[in-house]
């Protein structure tokens, strides 16, 4: 990029370098043209130049009112204002391609890890800037932004010392807002002095250590400072409609923002010190765009070898790092630049091992295996950014180069990190090789070995290396003595060979792991790793018995002592477990072991275990019950459940399922022997109803408990059980008045009442084929029952009481008939035990009248004028019921449909729709076959007119 200023009528031009001789210490060459410039108005000019080799500083040059770092080059080459619509559409479209996808992972992704592994509990310090006001006159408005930006680098700041390294963090962060403050209120110098300062402390490595926690930090300024200055430049540019995207020419953009951009290029060349002038220049490199196409491309080799003036190898590799980050995002298809930056850290790393730097670490006592970690995160992300999208050629390249710097385990850790897993698993053996010849003193070869297993836990090497990698690696492994070290290395590892190997294999790494973590309680601070190796286990083995015929399986888990985390692997075993078990099973070794794992997780609820852990625990156990099964070995089935009541009873929706499993036991023992109960199947089907009527009692939901003595009461009567049926129909009737007013659903209080509507309606039609005990009576279960709905005490606004009572007439109308309208097969209901006797039908016409004079004087009750229209509606409710369920004929009942119509209408509260229908469908039923006296009933029948 050419840059121009223009001072005094003095026209500077920069002298293209040529970079293999380039140092950013060499003084810089400029032709001095003096140009007696056209006028605004127009005017002639002579123009005559002289070469000079002293440097020109434009920000010294003698001021004559006028700003100069708010001029432009008004003699730049002049820029053609005609817009090439398609042009720009078709430059659009190839940057588009040139993006970064969503298979490269982002830097934010790696700031939270370097943050947490780079830390110190060593005093830092940190530089403050004060604060400087602004003159008003323009002369004196330009010396004084001329003052504060020579002043950047002089006394205008304060050391802050002994510092935390949580309260150096808090600084940052204070200073990242100050930047924001400054920018929003219009300080842009002040901005600039903070972000100058900031990257001044990246060239202290007083803590070395916390250097790449400190860049991390640094950056996140850096970063800002690039957003606002580049959002500032593009709202100059709004006016034109091409630049609303990130893809748009220079020739889109405005005189006003190119000389805004224009400045602040020339600020950031003033700044006396290289290492905040590089970053500060590399935090705006996309600003590059709006200047010129080739900018980007014509900066990052120029900051490229700026970075050659940075002596401190771990500080340049971080510089190199912050250029290939920010090359990525505004240019990621220049890849020239990234591998010159590699390639010039590779030159400059046996300063590693010099005596400036071994120097610096006897001082503050660090070793040479922590001095070289320090670099991985760089070196990882520089290598990410070259080899992303790479060809597998130039994982040759860098190999070889790796071998020529001794095989230098730390790069060739970043290596393996970078690369594709395809192309890393396919010279595995390769790999190993050089891992062998390594030096370990700096980096040890178990990490080696370990960013080698991530890589074939990704990709498939040759099959016929598969063993022989194995043992290469497993030789090291087993060899450590650190067990944080053998476990973080061994987790990997175990991947590798579930994958390719059988259960033998798999068997004797557990054991090897088993054999290095139980001496000293290791396994204590390595269950995080301990937890992987399961989760990666069971991923491999879908069978379960073949996974818990390893030998060491079982063995393995009890390393788990702490119980939150052995919690946390069980539900990981059963999950896996309900997913992939695609058969029913009774292998008593998955059945011995999976009981095991869920006993471990019942045993772990107490009275502070959330509901929603609960629910979840339950629904892993009742998975397993489900999967469950003897085939027609029923006795050993109901075994199994009863040892499961046992062992899982302080979770109520298990028993819930052990007694739906039962009853569905019960019913498939009818079905297998088609009816024909032995005494042995007779005994059996009772033990299974006993199973049922023992368990329910200690569910604490009340419709639960309903609902289930309902279906198992229905079930023992499917069984010709009738002694237990009638038991547990009577226990759901003294149950009833237990009944609260309120119930919790789903963590919220809800009215209890259209609950038990729905429970008495169920229980009404399976009452209709209960045969009478022959000891307690006529209709003795219809009579306990309206005895607990008369004494319940209902809402005063609530007419369920009377749908109850509606709904029992329909039971009662049922009970009449001569033949019930369904039975129970083998099952003699009241209408084959009484045979229509004169007595029973006298019972039970009398119930009916019972009930009939209840839902009369509610009625009467409702005559009030806030309840007219609820009587309305219950007064035609129940005449529907009469004529549906009624027999018309008798007078009485015929009196009684005419005055409910009537009621229904008396006071206007009718939906006179409804009433014509209902009219309409009585004329039509009128004339079939016995309906004639429905003729004589609709005639009596008046429909009233609203006025």
């Amino acid at each position: 990029m050419s840059c121009f200023n223009y001072f005094d009528k003095t026209f500077l031009k920069i002298v293209p370098l040529d970079f293999g001789d380039y140092h950013p210490l060499k003084p810089i060459t400029v032709i001095e043209s003096k140009t007696k410039k056209m006028g605004r108005k127009g005017s002639t000019s002579s123009t005559s130049s002289s070469s000079s080799s002293s440097m020109v500083d434009p920000l010294s040059s003698v001021l004559d009112g006028t700003d100069p770092l708010s001029m432009f080059a008004a003699i730049a080459d002049p820029v053609t204002t005609t817009v090439n619509m398609d042009g720009s559409r078709k430059k659009r479209d190839r940057d588009d391609n040139s993006l970064v996808g969503t298979d490269f992972e982002p830097w934010s992704s790696k700031r939270g890890d370097i943050l947490a592994r780079y830390t110190t509990t060593e005093k830092l310090s940190i530089v403050s800037c004060k604060t400087t006001t602004s003159t008003s006159a323009m002369s004196e408005k330009v010396r004084t932004r001329l003052e504060e930006l020579d002043d950047l680098e002089e006394g205008s700041q304060r050391e802050l010392l002994n510092l935390t390294q949580q309260d150096y963090m808090n600084r940052i962060e204070e200073l990242n807002q100050s930047l924001k403050d400054a920018w929003a209120s219009d300080q842009k110098v002040k901005a600039l002095k903070i972000v100058i300062q900031c990257s001044k402390l990246l060239s202290d490595t007083s803590v070395i250590q916390f250097y790449p926690s400190k860049f991390v930090l640094i950056t996140d300024i850096l970063d800002t400072f690039g957003k606002l200055v580049y959002e500032r430049i593009l709202s100059m540019c709004m006016d034109n409609r091409s630049i609303l995207s990130d893809h748009f020419s220079p020739e889109n953009v405005n005189d006003t923002a190119k000389e805004t951009c224009l400045n602040w290029f020339f600020k950031i060349a003033s700044i006396r010190e290289l290492i905040p002038r590089f970053y500060v220049e590399a935090a705006i490199l996309n600003c590059n765009k709006f200047l010129s196409k080739t900018g980007i491309s014509e900066c990052l080799p120029r900051l490229t070898c700026m970075i050659r003036g940075i002596g401190d190898p771990l500080v340049s590799v971080y510089a190199r790092a912050y250029l290939c980050r920010v090359g990525m995002e505004v240019a990621p298809h220049l890849k020239e630049s990234l591998n010159k930056n590699f390639f010039d850290f590779l030159l400059t790393f046996k300063q590693i091992h010099g005596d400036t730097v071994q120097n610096q670490l006897v001082v503050q006592g660090v070793e040479i295996p922590l001095y070289l970690t320090l670099y991985s995160p760089a070196i990882d992300w520089i290598l990410q950014c070259i080899a992303y999208h790479a060809p597998e050629v130039l994982l040759t390249e860098m190999m070889e180069r790796c071998k020529k710097l001794g095989n230098n385990a730390l790069l060739l850790n970043s290596v393996m990190s970078a690369f594709r897993a395809e192309f890393i698993a396919t010279r595995a053996m390769d790999f190993i090789g050089m891992i062998k010849e390594c030096d370990e003193s700096g980096f040890p070869k178990h990490l080696l070995f370990r960013s080698l297993g991530l890589n074939l836990a990704l990709a498939d090497p040759p099959e016929s290396d598969r063993l022989q990698i194995l043992n290469e690696a497993w030789k090291v492994i087993t060899k450590l003595k650190n067990p944080q070290d053998y476990i973080n290395c061994a987790e990997v590892w175990v991947e590798y060979t579930c994958r390719h190997f059988t259960k033998r294999e798999v068997n004797t790494v557990l054991a090897d792991v088993i054999k290095h973590m139980t001496p000293d309680r290791a396994f204590e601070d390595a269950y995080p790793q301990l937890h992987s190796i399961i989760k990666k286990v069971i991923a491999y083995f879908h069978d379960f018995s073949i996974l818990f015929s390893v030998e060491k399986f079982l063995p393995f888990l009890d390393m788990f002592q702490k119980e939150n985390v052995r919690v946390e692997v069980c539900k990981c075993i059963m999950e896996a477990f309900i997913k992939h078990q695609q058969e029913p099973t009774k292998d008593p070794v998955i059945l011995n072991a999976l009981l095991h794992v869920c006993k471990t997780m019942h045993d772990s609820v107490n009275a502070l275990t959330l509901e929603d852990e609960k629910r979840m625990l339950a629904v892993l156990i009742n998975g397993f019950i489900k999967m469950v099964s003897f085939g027609r070995d029923f006795e050993q089935q109901l075994s199994f459940y009863v040892e499961t009541r046992s062992m899982f009873c302080n979770l109520e929706p298990v028993l819930v399922q052990l007694i739906h499993s039962v009853n569905k036991l019960t019913m498939e023992t009818r079905r297998v022997m088609k009816g024909n109960h032995s005494r042995k199947t007779a005994a059996f089907v009772r033990a299974c109803v006993a199973f049922c009527f023992i368990t329910i009692p200690s569910l604490t939901g009340i419709f639960t408990r309903l609902n289930l003595y309902l279906h198992s009461g229905q079930v023992a009567l499917a069984n010709q059980c009738l002694s237990q049926a009638d038991a547990f129909f009577r226990a759901a009737v003294s149950l009833v008045p237990e009944v609260p007013k309120m119930i919790n659903i789903d963590g919220k209080m809800r009215p209890s009442e259209s609950f038990l509507l729905e429970f008495l309606s169920n229980l009404f039609s399976t009452l209709l084929i209960v045969p009478d005990h022959p000891e307690q009576g006529v209709l003795f279960l219809v009579r306990g029952l309206l005895n607990v709905i008369q004494d319940y005490t209902w809402e005063d606004n609530s007419d369920d009481k009377i749908r109850i009572y509606t709904n029992v007439l329909h039971l009662l109308s049922a009970m009449n008939q001569e033949t019930y309208l369904y039975h129970v097969d083998k099952v003699d209901s009241n209408d084959s035990l009484y045979g229509g006797d004169s007595k029973f039908l006298a019972e039970n016409n009398k119930l009916c009248e019972t009930v009939i004079t209840q839902i009369l004087e509610h009625l009467k009750a409702l005559g009030k004028d806030e309840t007219l229209k609820r009587q309305s509606v219950l007064a035609l409710s129940f005449f529907n019921s009469i004529l549906a369920h009624g027999d018309l004929r008798n007078n009485k009942l015929n009196q009684l449909s005419v005055n409910l119509w009537n009621l229904a209408q008396r006071h206007g509260c009718a939906d006179t729709r409804t009433m014509v229908k209902t009219l309409e469908y009585i004329k039509k039923r009128s004339k079939q076959p016995e309906m004639s006296h429905l003729s004589e009933l609709a005639l009596r029948l008046p429909l009233q007119t609203r006025t």
